[in-house]
């Protein structure tokens, strides 16, 4: 096994390893990459959706899928899977998130315990386009400036729970732009991350999120100042998707979006989530 950083803001590549054949030491050192790098590119897996899920149960008990736009929560006798694509069969998505981009976010904040860790196996891919990119949230929470520190420690924010990163209304809920009325979760503006001990701001998303007991144009402007941190080459990374690629991302210090691509082209992928805990205060 080799630990290749990807020269980015986070991300490295596991190199010479088969995930359908991993021992207790192997998978040690899998999970201390993970935390030292955020991101873990595996290329070249052949899992089936069983292997898959039997390797993601190895970081912990999973999610059950969320429900998709159609109103289907899960792919039959397989609840954890989660299918990410724009292809349609018999008039009906196989999937979520259609071909549009999406945008910055973090998986299911709006949770009252958000999951801890995501991983995307590329079944198909469109030939251009689609292309996954991850921000390193503790070098943006290192990056502000002390009195923007000091102006957000022990804030809450409100994690929208209306639309998806894909802007799709989700299942069951009203739709609503203001965010004191939206549907959502409250969690800390900055948290420490509780395997690694290190401080990340703690965004989500930014359509429809609140800073709590602020007045709603403070609160816009206090989040458009903290979002403007995120907009930087440095901290980002971008995964140019082949077929059996399998990517882990740590949800709680990381933020991910995807490039549109061509709406004629197919995009298959299947996703498991890892259950997480309440994100805990710095």
């Amino acid at each position: 096994m080799e630990i290749l950083p990807t020269g980015g803001g986070l991300g490295a590549q596991v190199c010479g390893v088969d995930l359908r054949h991993i021992g207790d030491s192997g998978f040690a050192e899998i999970r201390q990459a993970w935390f030292d790098n955020l991101v873990l590119l595996f290329r070249g897996q052949t899992l089936t959706d069983a292997e898959l899920i039997v390797f993601s149960k190895r970081f912990g008990a999973l999610d059950l899928a969320p429900i998709q736009e159609t109103g289907r929560r899960f792919v039959d006798g397989l609840p954890e899977l989660y299918v990410v694509s724009n292809v349609m069969k018999n008039g009906e998505p196989i999937g979520s998130l259609g071909s549009g981009d999406a945008v910055w976010h973090t998986d299911m904040s709006y949770l009252p315990e958000p999951p801890k860790a995501s991983l995307l196996y590329a079944l198909e891919i469109p030939p251009t386009g689609g292309d996954t990119g991850f921000i390193n949230m503790y070098s943006v929470y290192e990056a502000l400036p002390d009195r923007l520190k000091q102006r957000i420690a022990g804030v809450r924010i409100k994690h929208d729970g209306t639309y998806n990163s894909g802007g799709y209304v989700r299942q069951g809920v009203t739709a609503t732009d203001d965010p004191r009325a939206a549907p959502g979760e409250y969690h800390p503006l900055v948290c420490t991350h509780p395997d690694t001990g290190r401080r990340m701001l703690y965004l989500g998303r930014r359509r429809n999120a609140y800073l709590e007991n602020l007045d709603l144009a403070e609160s816009e402007a206090l989040l458009d100042e903290l979002w403007s941190y995120c907009d930087r080459d440095d901290f980002a990374w971008y995964n140019r998707w082949k077929v059996g690629d399998l990517v882990l991302w740590d949800n709680r210090c990381t933020m991910h979006r995807r490039d549109s691509f061509d709406p004629n082209s197919r995009r298959v992928m299947h996703r498991t989530q890892v259950k997480g805990v309440s994100p805990p205060a710095a």
